[in-house]
């Protein structure tokens, strides 16, 4: 079970974009996620007519190593770690350490 899923809300804890906030748009392999709207880079595009794209500069979000994140916790408005518990029907859930309370989706 990963402690950063896809969705979840998160701030930037190292690295030029530190104290941004944002949400997970997807995974990339284990270590790595993008967020929407940090660390964004311009990237020069030749057009292609086949698929309909025209050129030029277009921004884009880059990955971000899963270290320099944390999961954004609402109740204390701060980054907070994330630890497991196990439930009485055997199921894990994802908790904040700081409050134990159950992070939400």
């Amino acid at each position: 079970m990963e402690k950063i899923r896809k969705g979840d809300e998160v701030i930037v804890i190292a690295g030029k974009d530190k104290g941004k906030r944002g949400a997970v748009v997807r995974r990339v392999g284990a270590e790595h996620v993008v967020i929407d709207g940090v660390n964004r880079v311009k990237k020069h595009v030749k057009p292609n007519p086949m698929k309909g794209e025209v050129g030029g500069v277009v921004d884009k979000n880059m990955p971000l190593h899963i270290s320099n994140v944390s999961l954004y916790n609402p109740k204390t408005k701060k980054a907070d770690r994330v630890g497991f518990k196990l439930l009485e029907n055997g199921k894990k859930e994802r908790v904040f350490k700081s409050n134990g309370e159950v992070v939400g989706v």
